[in-house]
């Protein structure tokens, strides 16, 4: 029995309380009594900037950039304009405003989607908001660029190409003259291609900190930046050898500095670059040991990044002799131009030869013969041509050097 009327205790609790929550309901549903609010830090914004702007002014600064409302509404309205607050924002009118200072009241924008019939505002703070209004200013800065981030490995960025170069921005003085730079800031990480593409603008002041806050106007918002992203590698500087003067490649010690240089180029430039030729060396000429200096050569398509121009190519023979002999056989070539008559001055010169000891002494002057090329004589007088010099022996000897005999040349 106990138990029974228990039992029925706790259904009459249990529709009481579904019967108080219905009538909660209907009252809040039929009735919506009033209640009130304070919607805290609403944001302040301006219009009829435009019209400012034609006069020359602009607003430099605000007293506030939010407010707060104390409004009384329908229970139902207030929960809209809760859900909605991130829509609520009040309009300072700043058309009328002159240089200077300007008190000025500001209107509540609320939720298009909610009915704000009903609503009434009971406070504010503040009540009203001060305008201060400069003459415009406007100053043009160029457009720089930064990377944030890096290159990926074995690669480089090249100059990047902006447009437009330069932004003007305007604004009052105070504002305007916090800005030091103006770039146009890629954040990328292991860049390792070409970038194009428009990049937001952002304001710098002196320290290279962001301006965030700066209530100035730009002629444009973006750039369009092309940033060339190039590769980089380390290419030799060779030389060929020219045999000659009884001198082989094995018997040539040659050291070239610098021995490599840093070049950078597009993928596909660089792809088959795999040295650096500054020509060739005939051994025929080199005497001693001599130095040559050769400019390092590039197609324009590449950069060189060492900035090193010229190389020096350092050689020297080894493990060879040199003999000189006195040689008298001295002729004129055959090939004389028709109305000139030549005739040798220089009658005998001193000829150098290398080889190995035991060849060189074998060697008779005899064996020796110079020939005066008088080929391309255009002038009468007594003057030098280069002159070949011939050695009828084994290979194993050569003629080192360059020579000229002395013609004089008649008509």
């Amino acid at each position: 029995m106990m138990e029974r009327l228990q039992e029925n205790r706790w259904i009459y609790i249990l529709i009481s309380v579904l019967l108080a929550t219905m009538f909660w309901l209907y009252v809040r549903a039929e009735v919506d009594p009033s209640q009130s609010t304070t919607f805290k830090d609403i944001p302040v914004v301006q219009s009829g900037s435009s019209v400012l702007t034609r006069q020359g002014l602009t607003v430099s600064s605000m007293s506030q950039t939010t407010v707060d409302l104390r409004v009384e509404a329908p229970t139902s309205v207030l929960d809209d304009l809760r859900r909605n607050f991130r829509d609520i924002s009040v309009t300072v009118d700043v058309s009328r405003c002159e240089e200077g200072e300007n008190r000025l009241r500001f209107t509540p924008n609320w939720p298009v989607n909610v009915n704000t019939e009903n609503v009434r505002r009971l406070e504010q703070h503040p009540d009203m908001i001060t305008v201060t209004v400069d003459k415009l200013y406007t100053k043009s800065f160029s457009i720089g660029f930064q990377l944030r981030g890096a290159v990926a490995s074995g690669y480089q960025a090249g100059t990047a190409a902006i447009n437009p170069e330069s932004v003007i921005v305007s604004g009052s003085v105070e504002q305007v003259s916090q800005i030091s730079r103006i770039v146009a800031i890629l954040e990328n990480e292991n860049l390792n291609e070409r970038f194009a593409g428009d990049l937001p603008l952002t304001l710098l002041d002196a320290n290279g900190e962001p301006l965030t806050d700066l209530d100035v106007t730009l002629d444009t918002e973006t750039a369009y930046v092309v940033l060339p992203v190039v590769v980089v590698r380390e290419i030799p500087l060779t030389v060929s050898v020219v045999e000659g003067g009884g001198a082989s490649e094995r018997d040539a010690k040659i050291e070239i500095s610098p021995r490599t240089i840093m070049v950078s180029g597009a993928e596909e430039d660089m792809r088959e670059m795999t040295e650096i030729s500054l020509g060739s060396v005939e051994l025929a000429k080199i005497i001693d040991s001599t130095a040559i200096t050769r400019t390092i050569g590039l197609d324009p398509s590449l950069e060189n990044l060492s900035g090193i121009s010229s190389a020096t190519i350092q050689i020297s023979i080894n493990g060879l002799s040199t003999r000189s002999l006195e040689v008298s056989n001295i002729n004129l070539s055959s090939s004389v131009p028709e109305g000139y008559q030549v005739s040798l001055t220089t009658q005998a010169m001193t000829v150098t030869l290398r080889g190995s000891g035991e060849s060189l002494e074998e060697i008779d002057p005899s064996q020796v013969r110079i020939v005066a090329d008088v080929s391309d004589i255009t002038s009468v007088g007594t003057y030098p041509v280069p002159a070949r010099v011939y050695l009828d022996a084994g290979e194993d000897v050569g003629i080192v050097g360059e020579y000229n005999v002395i013609v004089n040349v008649s008509r």
